[in-house]
């Protein structure tokens, strides 16, 4: 018999108020620079309407009542996607050919431009290998990651594929932001992943001198799972990607100056991988965006010295998803506790009325909170 443990609940705003604690100290930001921020709050605020603002004070007022029925239904699709999915099943498309992923000596400073130039040269022989394959779309998104433009950390155009992308001045700067991924993240949508980067890397750059000290990666490192799949309620693919996560932070350290901040962002199951990789991750700051649940009942569990935030915009179903942990004949369906509960105890921050894809949007008061956590001016960042 499968036990069970039904673990955390949503709160409501009261007590997410009651989480409202920030001990960071902002840096020297000019009257401009708020009012810029203050432009990026009052828009999102205009063009979401009354409705998005009465669900962001009650985050369950248009998702009618969530009496144990519900539950119970909810918990019934997660237990039927464990066990009658099949863990195994085979991909719809055929295995896309190309080349193992370039042998490289360690990188460092002095060899950053070599190691993006052979991960280029990489990309642009994945493209005309998929080309030859009859796989255009695949063949495209290799390309497009060719440009001489990109900087490729590393490259693996076999099967979903794998990339690790810098934006900006990675030997020079003075805070670094790594990105990662959910669910349905692969090299054929990776262009999606790469704008929500792009748009952080130009939040970043918006004041004078900031952007010139800052620079994104978006680490695509892992095999994410299918939004509709067993694997996405479970902890396999985020057991397997945290080794490479911790690895990739720490070989971080032999590129940037010495001192350098890392803020880890984690999106939706990313977070579950974040969770798994915190203890011994040499981040400042993880951030977990909607998140289904990290594994763990609190962020003392993740065992970690960063400062762990949270945060969930007022429309994105995630919300909706049961906080539970079930134990299935060994296997672990499930993530937990709710990390924008106060039993978990995470900075809970502002994201606005976006959805689940919408931390990164241009504009979005998701996206000025994520900046001022990376810049360190934490005690800027909006409660929730």
């Amino acid at each position: 018999m499968a036990q069970l443990r039904m673990r955390g609940r949503r709160p409501g705003g009261h007590e997410r108020a009651d989480r409202r604690n920030r001990d960071g100290r902002g840096g020297g930001r000019s009257g401009h620079d708020r009012a810029d921020d203050r432009a990026d709050d009052r828009t999102e605020g205009r063009e979401a309407g009354p409705r998005a603002s009465q669900r962001a004070q009650d985050p369950h007022a248009s998702h009618g009542p969530r009496g144990p029925r519900r539950l119970r239904a909810l918990l019934a699709l997660v237990v039927i996607a464990a066990v009658v999915v099949p863990l195994t099943a085979a991909a719809a498309r055929p295995r896309i050919p190309a080349p193992a992923p370039a042998v490289l000596p360690p990188v460092t400073a002095a060899t950053l431009e070599r190691a993006y130039a052979a991960n280029r040269a990489d990309a642009a022989l994945a493209s005309r290998m998929a080309a030859a394959h009859g796989d255009r779309h695949r063949a495209s998104a290799d390309r497009s990651l060719a440009s001489p433009s990109r900087r490729l950390l590393s490259f693996d155009g076999r099967g979903s594929g794998r990339v690790t992308e810098v934006l900006g001045d990675l030997a020079h700067a003075e805070r670094v932001a790594v990105l990662v991924p959910g669910s349905d993240t692969s090299l054929d949508t990776y262009e999606r992943f790469h704008a929500g980067a792009a748009a952080l890397r130009q939040r970043l750059d918006r004041r004078p001198g900031d952007g010139a000290r800052t620079a994104v990666v978006a680490w695509l490192g892992y095999s994410t799972p299918g939004t509709i799949s067993a694997t996405a309620v479970t902890p396999a693919r985020a057991e397997e990607a945290a080794p490479g996560l911790r690895d990739f932070l720490r070989e971080l350290r032999t590129v940037t100056a010495a001192g350098v901040r890392v803020s880890l962002l984690c999106h939706s199951y990313g977070t579950v991988v974040c969770a798994r990789a915190a203890a011994g991750a040499d981040a400042s700051d993880i951030v977990l965006l909607g998140s289904p649940g990290t594994g763990v009942g609190s962020a003392a569990e993740l065992r970690t010295r960063a400062r762990v935030w949270a945060a969930r915009g007022a429309d994105d179903w995630v919300a909706d998803v049961p906080h539970v942990s079930a134990d299935l004949f060994g296997t672990t369906v499930g993530f937990g506790t709710d990390p924008m509960t106060p039993a978990f105890g995470a900075r809970v921050f502002a994201a606005g009325s976006g959805g689940h894809s919408d931390y990164f949007r241009p504009g979005s008061v998701a996206l000025a909170n994520i900046a001022r956590i990376v810049l360190g001016e934490t005690s800027e960042v909006t409660d929730a």
